[in-house]
């Protein structure tokens, strides 16, 4: 490929997002830097404050149950006061809570925080994701999906390093620049994105739309079986960051050894996220979402028969492209699912499918090797892939083939003040 033609892919790749969109880009962007109590919380309890790995693990825990309380709040949150007043908070709560999590020195108040900075943390996802529905055409929903995913993943590598090299300094110093680039996200969010949330028509003969509330969502069969279906999914995935290192360990690797596989992991979707998803942007999501779910199992189940470290990045080169295609086509399915006026909240019940998996997966994978090895528990990842292609292939059947047309949206400026929309 020549270098005007891989120019003209970028620009490409790039173009026709609205300037809102490159905002909250660059807060995800900047958000993801300063990940550093997600990265070495575990690191600092048992090296640094001398705690057990139990108690560590318990935190670990108390940090993802936090994520599955503010999933559904946040999305309420969300669709009553507005994308932005709830991101403001999410951010400059997560600011405040994880530089106090590096002040704590008694383990009920670390265990406390870490609840704090699990819910603060994960409250942004599900006003991130509907501000992004909002602002973006249908047609360049997975696009713009599969750029902030591209993001994340970015942001999160380059802080790997540099945590790195802070944590050998002062684990202090990397909460306190966490909670400053939090800060920075904050401050852009407030000058920078308008608010997006799509008015309600109260014009004279418009049809009433009925209100939408969690027991609306928890009523949607099709929504809530992708909801389990992205259950199934993540706790594949997780098995990335909690079953693999468990089986390397005991295979005779080295942590040094598990970071180069998984370091695999991150410069993959780095390279290859934007280029994938120019690919597969206009195909089937049905086809799209089978084909990742049995790559994302036999991927992880082809893990039994690793015993080198080019093996084990073999098997991580297969579920992460399976990663890249399944994350922006299942989100971007998500709001051609989601009622116009519920994005939030149905945003918040898909972000929780996450949360509960990163809950789960940890548990699964310790019982299942314990008692009957790693090669059980790779097994049962090939059978939650083949049970999560077979559930997309049945429940998307009958999805319609083009997205629906996008609702009058009305954006706001900044310092505009909205009253709540009824719950």
């Amino acid at each position: 490929m020549s270098v005007a033609t891989m120019r003209q892919a970028a620009r490409e790749s790039v173009s026709g997002l609205p300037r809102a969109f490159w905002w909250l880009w660059a807060s995800t962007l900047v958000n993801r830097l300063g990940a550093f109590v997600a990265t070495f919380m575990v690191l600092y309890l048992t090296l640094d404050r001398g705690y057990s790995a139990s108690f560590a693990g318990l935190v670990a825990a108390l940090h993802g149950l936090g994520g599955v309380i503010s999933s559904l709040v946040a999305g309420v949150m969300t669709d009553r006061l507005g994308r932005r007043p709830t991101l403001l908070a999410a951010q400059a709560s997560t600011a405040f809570s994880v530089a106090l999590l590096g002040f704590m020195e008694h383990p009920a108040a670390i265990a406390a925080v870490a609840l704090l900075v699990g819910m603060t943390s994960n409250a942004s996802r599900p006003a991130v994701q509907a501000m992004m529905a909002d602002i973006v055409r249908p047609e360049d929903r997975v696009r713009a999906f599969a750029l902030n995913y591209w993001a994340i993943n970015l942001g999160f590598a380059v802080s790997a390093v540099a945590a790195g090299f802070v944590a050998e300094y002062s684990y202090l110093a990397g909460f306190l620049g966490e909670a400053a680039l939090t800060l920075v996200c904050a401050v852009l969010v407030f000058i920078k994105l308008p608010e997006s949330r799509p008015e309600r028509e109260s014009s004279a003969g418009a049809a009433v739309e009925p209100e939408v509330r969690l027991g609306t969502v928890l009523r949607d069969g099709r929504f809530m079986s992708v909801v389990g279906l992205s259950f199934l999914i993540s706790m594949i995935f997780t098995q990335g960051s909690v079953g693999l290192p468990v089986a390397m360990g005991a295979a005779g690797f080295s942590p040094g050894d598990y970071g180069l596989v998984i370091m695999v992991n991150g410069v993959l979707i780095v390279l290859l996220q934007i280029p994938v998803t120019r690919f597969i942007e206009h195909r089937d999501p049905q086809r799209l979402l089978v084909i990742s779910a049995l790559l994302a199992g036999y991927g992880f189940a082809m893990t039994a028969f690793a015993g080198s470290i080019a093996a084990y990045a073999l098997t991580v080169c297969v579920w992460t492209l399976a990663e890249i295609v399944n994350s922006p086509t299942q989100m971007s399915l998500v709001v051609r699912l989601s009622p116009v006026h519920g994005r939030g909240r149905y945003q918040g019940m898909y972000t929780m499918s996450w949360s509960v998996a990163a809950l789960v997966a940890p548990l699964m994978a310790g019982y299942v090797v314990d008692a009957y090895g790693a090669g059980w528990l790779w097994g049962a990842t090939g059978l939650l892939g083949t049970a999560a292609a077979l559930g997309y292939w049945l429940l998307l059947r009958t999805l319609p083939t083009d997205p629906p047309p996008p609702p009058k949206t009305t954006i706001r400026a900044p310092a505009e003040t909205t009253a709540p929309a009824t719950a």
